[in-house]
């Protein structure tokens, strides 16, 4: 069973910046997705960014151009660097684990992952 641990939430004005952790264990099957999603209140949960194996990212249109992926191969962990935040990106945001034994595309679709992290609290004030 993979287990993820986010961490890196925090409160911030608009225009700050963020970086997010997701650390997974280093474990077969080797292809994976690894996607972040956020859910603000009474709103459904929303894909934000996703990267696969080989290193292919997929954004979401709300985020382009100011959140990116980068990756600590050594730790196993995932990083989410978001810059210029905005009050409407303040939500919990899950880190998400998919693993195959055939190369996975990245997704921003939920029902695409099987495992997901506790959450971590991304506060933007104005």
């Amino acid at each position: 069973q993979v287990q993820l641990v986010e961490s890196g939430g925090s409160s911030v004005q608009a225009g700050g910046s963020l970086r997010l952790s997701c650390a997974r264990p280093d474990i077969s099957p080797n292809y994976y997705r690894i996607g972040w999603f956020r859910q603000a209140p009474v709103k459904e949960r929303e894909g934000v960014a996703s990267i696969n194996t080989a290193g292919t990212t997929t954004y979401a249109d709300s985020v382009t151009g100011r959140f990116s992926f980068s990756k600590d191969n050594e730790n196993f962990t995932l990083y989410l660097q978001m810059n210029n935040l905005q009050p409407e990106d303040t939500a919990m945001y899950y880190c998400a684990d998919q693993r195959h034994w055939l190369p996975l595309s990245p997704s921003l679709d939920p029902h695409s992952y099987s495992v997901w992290g506790q959450g971590t609290q991304v506060t933007v004030s104005s």
